[in-house]
């Protein structure tokens, strides 16, 4: 199942085709990702059956600004089937409760309008809607894109949308400027990594340190897809703070779609929870923003383009919703282990040769939960040597492009 931007913008228009069901359709996703841009597509198509209103305007802090819109929308709903887009929906005061009384008036009045709402702080709009939206919200989320977007957003061919998708990542924005990469990294940093850090989560859940949700953030980038304790954090930061703290900072990171925590698979879940995580920040965007050279080629920097292809590996399986776990038991180990639409795969990613010493730990987790099926992923010239012994194996490009089929 691919989340990306054409495949969730998809979803919504199809969505709005039906008659108004007095179900508001939340649209979240990271900065930069195309939530506005959909909606004022959405908005173009619609023409006069569509009101577009961005909630960080300057008149919308203004008193009564919400009641004459909404009065406004009403109206137009009385002769047509009207909807009504709401964007960053977050900086409306008490969006939650003015939202829920409109649907509530849409149910009770039958009124041909549908809603649509977007924001970037996942943490308030999921706190909100479970509390006072129950029964009355659809969720859609808009992932990073992936490579099939930027190569139909951008016009490249497959191997440009991969390379692209490894080495910067994928926000759209920012790829015209990556032939200046001093001009690429300032727009990262100033347009989509300092304002999800300093805005979109310190004005909604208190942080008494945010240097130190800075520094965590940096250690996780600095180790793409690799097994940190918060032991190990604590020790790599400056500032002072306690594991209980830098596993909640850990959490908002997630809740803004910055990293994605993975747990160790246990049949137990107590040793879940009590084991470290594997850290895979959500883009390969944010390795290549703070990388001191030029971001890796496969031939210059083996080691470097080998955890670059497993982070961004790791990154799209969380997009495309698949639940993901690591298994380890020393000495052995296990990249990824994928549950969900792909079905149920034991995964190891080798980006150079390898051997069937390199597939111990792969074979030992399949021996013991033999509901899982051991899948290589590896260069398409490597693939011989996993299919030799047995395994199922898939060039990772392929993997990046479509998934598991």
């Amino acid at each position: 199942m691919l989340t990306g931007y054409y495949a969730v913008k998809g979803i919504l228009t199809q969505r709005l085709k039906e008659s108004a069901s007095g179900r508001v359709q939340i649209l979240t996703g990271p900065r930069q990702v195309g939530k506005t841009t959909i909606l004022l597509d959405i908005a173009q198509v619609w023409s006069d059956k569509a009101i577009y209103l961005a909630m960080d305007s300057p008149e919308a802090a203004l008193p009564g600004w919400w009641e004459i819109q909404w009065r406004h929308a009403v109206e137009m709903a009385g002769s047509r089937q009207v909807v009504l887009l709401l964007d960053e929906i977050q900086y409306l005061p008490q969006w939650s409760r003015l939202v829920k009384s409109a649907i509530d008036q849409i149910y009770r009045e039958n009124l041909p309008l549908q809603i649509v709402i977007t924001g970037s702080a996942a943490l308030e709009l999921g706190t909100s809607a479970r509390e006072t939206m129950a029964g009355r919200y659809e969720r859609l989320v808009i992932r990073q894109w992936n490579a099939r977007d930027l190569a139909q957003a951008f016009s490249m061919n497959e191997e440009q949308a991969l390379e692209t998708y490894v080495r910067y990542g994928s926000f759209p924005g920012g790829l015209s400027m990556v032939q200046d990469l001093p001009r690429w990294k300032a727009y990262m940093r100033d347009s989509i990594i300092d304002p999800a850090i300093g805005r979109d989560i310190l004005m909604l859940e208190p942080v008494r340190k945010p240097a130190l949700i800075r520094q965590i953030f940096a250690v996780c980038v600095g180790h793409p897809a690799e097994i940190l304790s918060l032991a190990k954090i604590a020790g790599a930061i400056t500032d002072a703070g306690t594991l209980e703290t830098i596993a909640h900072y850990l959490n908002l990171l997630e809740e803004a779609y910055l990293v994605s925590s993975v747990r160790k698979y246990s049949a137990k879940e107590i040793r879940r929870r009590a084991s470290p995580s594997k850290v895979v920040p959500l883009s390969n965007a944010f390795l290549a923003a703070s990388f001191m050279h030029v971001p890796p080629l496969s031939q210059s920097h083996p080691v470097e383009w080998g955890r670059w292809v497993e982070n961004a590996c790791l990154a799209f399986a969380v997009g495309c919703e698949q639940t993901l776990h690591y298994w380890r038991e020393e000495p052995l180990e296990v990249d990824a282990v994928f549950s969900g639409t792909w079905g149920k795969w034991a995964v190891e990613i080798k980006t150079g040769e390898y051997t069937s010493r390199d597939l111990l730990g792969l074979l030992e987790f399949c021996r013991r939960y033999p509901k899982y099926r051991p899948m290589v992923l590896c260069s398409k010239e490597h693939i011989a040597i996993a299919r030799r012994l047995g395994i199922d194996a898939l060039n990772w490009k392929e993997f990046l492009w479509s998934g598991i089929p």
